[in-house]
């Protein structure tokens, strides 16, 4: 193995389709190069949030979502150049085909409008199952289909026996002689990650997860030449401007100076007076963070700015703690699975009277999907069975089959709301099973929806008293201003 870099270098893992491999390859390179002594960045192309939590085991360090469509050009250079400057290697996960994206027309939110916005080359993943010549122009039509996208290599999958890889392998070579094959994968279905509905099991869930990434890593060093790869990467162009801390400003205007310890504008420069000592901050207000196997749907930036904020973050369990951690200020309820435990959090009555009781206190609240089911008077799981929340909003979560929702969203408030006033912006994601049941019409809706084919009539966003209960996901690189807001409202409530 080749001595680690002296830059950070990198990749973007794309597939010509969900469901091709990319997430068993990256989840194996990132696993096979941490294994070698190399300081590895994961990312993961779009909004998903349970590919970041395997990438964060294979790593042991934190994933990073990064989406231009959601964050803006600007946002998503921010994240990645903030982790990957002090990497050894950055590799992205993308996000469905390595075309796909927020439109039919619009190259937005797609993997390789992310790789070029980000200089990144890509290893381009196919599945070659019952496949031979065809292999090749399947990969030729993504190498020729936007030219001025870099590709640092092809892995084929499935191949179902030795033989048909030794054929894969003098397919390209005949065919596309320029284009580097770093492998040929064979079908490996022990291999294969268990899924339910929004996608795989979570990391913590799946008992088998971390054998399965050492599993990986030997069947992608099996058949790569992951040092020859590893070579052949151009070291990353980070722009120092993009890699900074980049605390949050002390205004959504931008026009005050960065905030103090504590999520304070700092004080005009003056001479101490010596016969008096400085006065010392004020604590930073506490939020509380919903966080167990019930809800763990975070974008690690949103986390980030709201510390940057001036917010300390408090993690507690709906699921199995009593109560709600002392002295907080806010709370914010993400997404997750609480109809997997429905009957355990429905159990835990004196959780449910401590959230109920501090929305009603009238201090801010932000849940999301997971979160703002969590919030109703009661949710249905596939089985039927009904399960009592927390009241504070009256309506019913049922689940179903099928999607109920699933899309980019573009938010605009119609109302005052913790996250800013009338009028503030927002960028985020939608993808749910449940629904809403019940008169909603007894809430105000203060979301302004949008998604990729114009104006969404169903009801976005709501709000009693200082909680905002919506579906949609919120991305904060989007819209930082959001945090600060959300940060004023908890110190104001405080």
């Amino acid at each position: 193995m080749p001595s680690p870099p002296h830059a950070p270098r990198g990749l973007l893992v794309a597939g010509t389709r969900s469901g091709c491999g990319k997430t068993s390859v990256t989840l194996g390179l990132l696993r096979a190069f941490s294994r070698r002594g190399l300081r590895v960045q994961a990312f993961k192309a779009g909004p998903d949030f349970i590919d970041p939590g395997h990438h964060a085991l294979a790593t042991g360090t934190p994933s990073h979502n990064l989406d231009d469509w959601m964050c803006g050009a600007q946002g998503t250079r921010r994240i990645f150049a903030r982790h990957a400057a002090g990497a050894d290697l950055a590799i992205v996960e993308g996000v469905m085909g390595l075309f796909d994206g927020y439109a039919a027309v619009d190259a937005a939110g797609s993997s390789a409008s992310l790789a070029r916005l980000l200089g990144l080359p890509v290893l381009l993943v196919a599945d070659a199952a019952s496949m031979a010549r065809s292999a090749a122009a399947l990969v030729g039509g993504y190498l020729a289909f936007e030219p001025d996208l870099a590709f640092c290599g092809v892995l084929l999958n499935n191949a179902g026996s030795p033989s048909h890889a030794e054929l894969l392998r003098e397919v390209m070579a005949a065919s596309l002689p320029a284009t580097p094959l770093r492998g040929v994968l064979p079908r490996r279905a022990e291999l294969a990650m268990a899924s339910r509905h929004l996608g795989l099991v979570t990391a913590a869930d799946d008992a088998a997860a971390t054998e399965r990434l050492d599993a990986l890593a030997d069947w992608v060093e099996a058949h790569c030449d992951l040092d020859a790869l590893l070579a052949d990467l151009p070291p990353l162009m980070i722009d120092r401007d993009d890699d900074a801390s980049f605390p949050l400003i002390g205004s959504p205007e931008g026009a005050s100076p960065p905030l103090a310890a504590g999520g304070f504008p700092p004080s005009p420069p003056h001479a101490p007076s010596p016969s008096l000592r400085p006065r010392p901050s004020p604590p930073p207000p506490r939020l509380g963070l919903a966080r167990d196997r019930a809800f763990c749907f975070y974008y690690a930036e949103n986390l980030r700015l709201l510390e940057a904020a001036g917010l300390e973050i408090v993690p507690f369990s709906p699921l199995g703690d009593a109560g709600l951690p002392e002295g907080l200020a806010g709370l914010y309820l993400g997404g997750g699975y609480p109809e997997l435990h429905a009957a355990a959090l429905s159990q835990n009555a004196g959780m449910l009277a401590a959230v109920r009781g501090f929305c009603a206190s009238g201090r801010p609240v932000v849940a999301e999907c997971g979160g703002f089911m969590y919030l109703m008077e009661s949710l249905a799981d596939l089985s039927g069975r009904t399960f009592p929340m927390a009241g504070v909003f009256p309506f019913r979560a049922a689940m179903g089959e099928r999607f109920a929702a699933l899309g980019y969203r573009a938010v605009t408030t119609t109302a005052d709301t913790p996250l800013g006033p009338s009028g503030t912006r927002l960028r985020g994601h939608e993808f749910h099973y449940s629904h809403l049941a019940g008169d909603t019409g007894e809430v105000p809706d203060v979301y302004a929806a949008t998604g990729r084919k114009g104006p969404i009539p169903d009801r976005h966003g709501f709000l009693r008293q200082a909680t905002l209960g919506s579906y949609v996901h919120v991305h904060l690189a989007g819209s930082p201003q959001a945090a600060w807001h959300f940060a004023r409202a908890c110190r104001e409530a405080g």
